[in-house]
């Protein structure tokens, strides 16, 4: 929407600075009825981990579902055990099954919307964001917020969810956000949906950002379309930020022993998977480097392969972001997973921390279902960034935060995006997503 761009950058944006810095400072405001939280498809629960204490927030987790059972053993040993792991289709066959609550939020299954899905028109998971609406309506919830892949905002799929929502007297807002502008030491984009039906979100969503690329100073507003900082943002943090303390991992399971120590494990490589880490022993090396230094050892299919899959048995840099992190981090083959200076893998604990997960959240599970709960997370970090929204509008409501003119001034000025004309091309989604969506192949 070109109109919301020009609105954040004409517009303070409520909340985005002086929650961000009552949250780091543990001076946040309570409301005066803490926020009920429902969390749909909730996997280990990334998004409520940053709507929690774990980040600072405060809001109330009383539902959650999700269909893995490890992932729901992992929320509830987190929040409360409240996470269901029926079907939500037939868990909503029961009409007493949802409680109240001022807050949805929860992402659909995003399979369907993603580039490796392409042209499965009938794929259903597609349509898993009809339920998570049905359960915004019987909670009573007046914000909501829906995560998905970027990709889902040029479909019409996206264009059925707005109609939906508005249909139910929601003013939704969209953003692609990346996770290293918010903390995380990781480039991961992801889209959200936030919707209100009390107020315009584009007073508080997108959250500007509190970290900047290394090698470029914050960029100008009006330059992108939500570019727009906090006050002396930090630049992005790079994988010795997150992980540079600890030590090399010790034996190849999980351990009884306190975190991070727990989840801080190796693997046991062949003698071949061994030469070639040590092959390519420099940060930032890959798969062509490893053709061009060791071509004895670099498997056929890989030589056949002259071109893509540059992340592909890449090593990571210490002072730059990891790429995103998906549930096979444990296999460098799959993308660029080596230690930075070790010959071998990252760890979960490493591959947790860069996900920006706390030591003090506990997994549970088997390595194999851990790493799985890991790789599909929102980071918490990110999450806390989109709860820091959320808590803004929840604040104006009450009357608690303390700018409230520049709300006032941003709805006055809303009739410049009432077009909704939206930037979101197939271009543009597929160029801002290709490296998180796309295959690798060996």
């Amino acid at each position: 929407m070109k109109g919301t761009g020009i609105l954040t950058a004409i517009c303070p944006q409520v909340g985005n600075q002086w929650v961000f810095d009552a949250r780091l400072s543990k001076n946040l405001p309570p409301l005066r009825a803490r926020p009920r939280l429902i969390d749909l498809f909730a996997g280990a629960g990334g998004l409520t981990a940053g709507f929690s204490p774990f980040l600072g927030h405060t809001f109330e987790a009383v539902w959650a579902n999700d269909m893995d059972k490890a992932a729901a053993k992992t929320y509830n040993v987190n929040f409360g055990d409240h996470c269901v792991t029926e079907d939500i289709v037939t868990l909503l066959e029961d009409s007493g099954a949802v409680p109240a609550a001022d807050v949805v939020i929860g992402g659909p299954p995003c399979q369907g919307f993603s580039l490796l899905n392409k042209g499965r028109a009938c794929d259903p998971r597609k349509q898993l964001w009809r339920p998570f609406m049905d359960v915004v309506s019987r909670s009573g919830a007046s914000v909501f917020v829906m995560e998905n892949v970027p990709q889902l905002l040029g479909t019409p799929e996206y264009d059925q969810i707005l109609a939906f929502a508005q249909s139910m007297g929601f003013i939704v807002r969209h953003a692609k956000l990346c996770a290293a502008d918010c903390g995380v030491a990781q480039v991961r984009w992801r889209a959200f949906l936030m919707g209100c039906n009390f107020a315009d979100p584009i007073a508080v969503f997108p959250p500007k950002k509190t970290h900047h690329k290394i090698d470029q100073r914050p960029r100008l507003p009006f330059h992108e379309m939500f570019d727009d900082f906090i006050k002396e943002p930090a630049p992005w943090r790079g994988v010795w930020d997150a992980i540079g303390d600890l030590p090399p991992p010790v034996g190849t399971d999980i351990r009884d022993v306190p975190a991070p120590f727990d989840l801080h494990f190796g693997r046991n490589p062949t003698t071949t998977s061994l030469r070639r880490y040590m092959a390519i022993p420099e940060e930032g090396m890959n798969r062509f480097d490893l053709q061009r230094l060791a071509p004895e050892i670099t498997p056929e299919c890989w030589i056949r392969k002259t071109s893509g899959g540059t992340d592909l048995f890449g090593r990571l840099w210490r002072h730059r972001p990891a790429f995103t992190i998906r549930t096979e981090f444990f296999k460098p083959e799959k993308g660029r997973y080596l230690h930075p200076t070790q010959h071998r893998p990252i760890t979960h604990r490493e591959a947790a921390r860069l996900q920006s997960f706390p030591d003090a959240f506990r997994f549970c599970g088997t390595k194999i279902e851990i790493a799985r709960q890991i790789g599909n997370a929102v980071p918490p970090l990110l999450a806390a960034r989109i709860a820091d929204s959320v808590y803004s509008l929840l604040s104006m409501r009450e009357g608690v935060v303390a700018d409230r003119n520049d709300y006032d001034r941003a709805m006055q000025l809303n009739h410049v995006s009432d077009q909704r004309e939206r930037r979101h091309t197939e271009e543009d989604v597929t160029l801002i997503t290709a490296r998180d969506e796309l295959p690798i192949l060996a």
